[in-house]
């Protein structure tokens, strides 16, 4: 077992022998062991987090973009060095299958690493002033200053990348952060935190506070906090927007993902990856397959060819290499995925594959014929789950997506670059893939959603201007 302390102004707080903060203990969510234990601070530490930050920012801001850089090729490398430890904790404290682990943990090198390259790269944009009469005695360049402390709320699925894409931007912008994990995945994220310090950051500028949402809500709603970075559940992301409207926020919510099968798609290509993009880590992604959208004229064949492959899915304990399909997070979501599967049921859709469940562990299930306005059809199901639907023209398959509340990713299979085309036109997402599944995110690339999914932009660049202001400098020539 391990422990895990909160991390304060380079000062870890919250050992085992600590009376004064409080300690929650980690289970597994597979077969409900006792894994460890971690500090779990109030407001007291999470009020001390925000000064510290606010206190950093005039020191943090001062370094130069090779240090900065220097600092996150090391958090990069020590990633790659502890993989092993990193991998095996977070099959342990979530449930991710190993091989998806460990992908996660390299992920969350290169994110660090990515923003390394940046630092090393990054000049003031210049600015031709020749367009203006009044330019020739001029220069004029653009700069990037930081907003200020960073508090980033990190989501539990993945625990590492996910506080990469916060911390990376944010150490390059030259802002300190307060970390805020998930309970569900305190021990990886605070694992993060510890190795950060142990690269040699300086304190105050990464703090890192497991805390009850009570207390990460007062946080957003402090002035200290200058950038809210959140990823998680639609109905908190936009309730945190509420408090403090007069800030940056960046919003990273639900998305319920369509994979549209044309009518000239390869299904040999797409079904193979359909399948462990609906699937792998039991659908507990934001972009997994939830809607397979499929041309009438293929159904069939689909459904035929994509039952058998569902049904051998290697589901069960995720320390195993085979595994693809594990246990979702914990007993409250199979029994919200349980009854929605119910509901459906009852309401006259049909179970193609799958719609069992074990513990916390919940078959990969194909269904179709879904009731109008069903929550499995409408929202986020966050599970194993993928529903089935046909259409007839690529208007009507296009019109099956924007017709949702999200808009997160999109995924589209045809052999045709002119109907690839209209798709990247007219889907109301905020990202589009041709020939893959919306599962395939690239982490240089710009990422988030419109409508319910939020706003705002992850992807280290991106990031790192929404974590930054433009300042215009104009020199005049003397």
């Amino acid at each position: 077992m391990i422990h895990r302390e909160l991390l304060l102004n380079g000062v870890f707080l919250g050992g085992p022998c600590d009376q004064g903060i409080g300690k929650e203990i980690a289970v597994s969510p597979w077969d409900g062991r006792r894994i460890g234990t971690f500090a779990e601070g109030g407001w007291a530490e999470m009020d001390a987090a925000l000064d510290c930050a606010t206190q950093a920012v005039d020191t943090y801001r001062k370094t130069t973009m090779a240090e900065r850089g220097e600092l996150l090729q090391r958090i990069g490398e020590a990633v790659t060095q502890r993989e092993e430890e990193l991998t095996e904790l977070l099959v342990q404290e979530v449930g991710k299958p190993i091989t998806a682990a460990r992908a996660e943990v390299k992920r969350t090198a290169l994110t660090f690493r990515l923003a390394a390259d940046l630092a090393r790269n990054l000049e003031p944009d210049t600015v031709d002033l020749s367009y203006d009469p009044r330019g020739a005695n001029y220069r004029g360049e653009v700069r990037r200053r930081p907003v200020g402390p960073v508090l980033a709320i990190v989501p539990w699925n993945w625990p590492y990348n996910l506080a990469a894409h916060k911390i990376a931007p944010a150490l390059l912008a030259g802002c300190p952060v307060i970390l805020k994990p998930s309970t569900a995945a305190a021990l990886c994220t605070l694992t993060l935190a510890r190795l950060i310090h142990e690269c040699g950051c300086p304190a105050g500028v990464v703090n890192a506070i497991a805390s009850p949402n009570a207390i990460a809500e007062k946080a957003v709603r402090d002035p200290r906090a200058k950038f809210v970075s959140f990823t998680g559940s639609e109905a908190v992301g936009w309730r945190l927007k509420e408090l403090v409207p007069d800030r940056k926020v960046s919003l990273e919510l639900g998305g319920d993902a369509s994979a549209v099968l044309c009518q000239d798609a390869d299904l040999d290509h797409a079904l193979p990856l359909v399948l462990n993009g609906a699937f792998a880590y039991a659908g507990q992604i934001c972009i997994s397959v939830q809607h397979l959208r499929v041309h009438e004229s293929l159904v069939d064949e689909v459904v035929a060819r994509l039952v058998p492959m569902i049904e051998n899915l290697s589901c069960g304990d995720p320390a195993l290499e085979s595994t693809v399909v594990g246990p979702v997070i914990n007993s409250s979501a199979a029994n919200r995925i349980e009854a929605a599967l119910a509901s459906a049921a009852a309401g006259g859709a049909k179970i193609l594959a799958g719609g069992q469940r074990t513990g916390n562990l919940v078959s990969p299930t194909l269904i179709c014929d879904l009731p109008a306005g069903h929550t499995l059809a409408c929202d986020e199901v966050f599970g194993p789950v993928l529903t089935l639907s046909t259409f007839a023209t690529d208007a009507e398959a296009m019109g099956q997506v924007n017709a949702g509340r999200f808009g997160l990713q999109a995924g589209v299979f045809t052999a045709s670059k002119d109907r690839a085309e209209l798709y990247i036109e007219d889907l109301e997402v905020g990202g589009v893939v041709i020939n893959d599944v919306p599962t395939v995110r690239f982490d240089a690339m710009p990422y988030g959603g419109v409508k319910r999914s939020g706003f705002g932009r992850e992807g280290v660049r991106s990031a790192y201007e929404e974590m930054s202001e433009p300042l215009a400098v104009v020199r005049r020539n003397t």
